[in-house]
């Protein structure tokens, strides 16, 4: 198996949306061991601790939540996705989603500067394609890959120079994306697998047609896992939970067949609230994630004590 340098981000962003308690959301991956998942697997990993967000003189806005706390976490999480890298293979713990303004703006600015078209695997049961201007919730944790993808709308936010093209962009377990969202989607070439084409055609063919054109074109991918791609019953620990998500075996499977791709350079693991959980079960379904995408096989994991 193939050994990487590791580097543990925590990204303790709750400024994406009203409710707060994902800032805790990496401390509680540490606690989940997270650091002794990945080592067991033979990787070198490193814990660089919590960014922190830049101050930026920017006037709030009416209808927009935190606007100027959220750019300037985009700002430092820009620059610290960048320069990590260069030296790793980065796991950006969260946080609400917001966090990825930040960190695919930088692993884009990485991606040009080497010459490799970045690809992007955006695991949520939401789009997360409204810009500030169609928000109805003010909530910029639903407005990261509109930014991403260049489209308008972000005053104030740091330029997109590198915008990860449309066609390399796939958005897996959708089931809550609203009408205007729907409109803007479908003049896009995005690719969109809702849980209804997952549950009859399953969740490994959109994956593997994905994958195959990342590593046609010479490709790197960032993954963004978001907790609410899993149904809420084995993840709870999440403010916008949407019944019939993706089972536990088929995010196995997702991780699985990325770890075999050996694509992967970067990875989001967000939206965790510990105030939500149940006895620390999400965040530890999200560590053992992590650990299928960086190797983990169903024959390694634990069989866990029944009494």
């Amino acid at each position: 198996m193939t050994q990487f340098r590791i580097l543990m981000i925590g990204a303790p962003v709750d400024s994406g949306k009203t409710r707060p308690g994902c800032l805790m959301g990496p401390d509680a991956f540490r606690s989940a061991r997270l650091q002794g998942a990945l080592e067991d697997l033979g990787h070198e990993v490193r814990d660089l601790g919590n960014v922190v967000p830049d101050a930026v003189d920017i006037a709030p806005r009416d209808g927009l939540h935190a606007l100027p706390e959220t750019i300037g976490w985009t700002q430092s999480l820009s620059r610290t996705a960048k320069a990590a890298m260069a030296d790793g293979l980065p796991i950006f713990l969260g946080g609400d989603h917001s966090l990825s303004l930040g960190t695919v703006h930088g692993v884009a600015a990485h991606a040009a500067e080497i010459g490799k078209p970045l690809f992007v695997l955006w695991l949520d049961a939401h789009s997360d394609f409204h810009t500030p201007r169609t928000t109805q919730s003010g909530n910029l944790h639903g407005t990261p890959m509109a930014y991403l993808t260049g489209r308008d709308g972000f005053d104030g936010f740091p330029p997109v120079p590198h915008p990860v093209p449309e066609a390399n962009v796939c958005l897996l377990g959708l089931r809550s994306v609203d009408g205007p969202e729907q409109e803007m989607l479908s003049q896009t070439a995005i690719r969109r697998h809702d849980m209804r084409e997952i549950d009859e055609y399953g969740i490994a063919t959109p994956i593997r047609a994905f994958l195959a054109d990342v590593a046609a074109a010479g490709g790197m991918l960032h993954v963004s896992l978001d907790v609410d791609f899993l149904d809420p019953a084995v993840a709870p620990a999440v403010g916008t939970t949407v019944p019939g998500g993706a089972t536990v075996r088929e995010a196995h499977l997702v991780m699985e067949m990325l770890h075999d791709s050996g694509l992967m350079c970067s990875m989001d693991l967000v939206e965790l609230n510990p105030m939500l959980d149940e006895r620390g079960r999400s965040a530890q379904v999200m560590v053992d994630l992590a650990a299928s995408a960086l190797g983990r096989r169903v024959f390694d994991r634990p069989t866990p004590r029944l009494l």
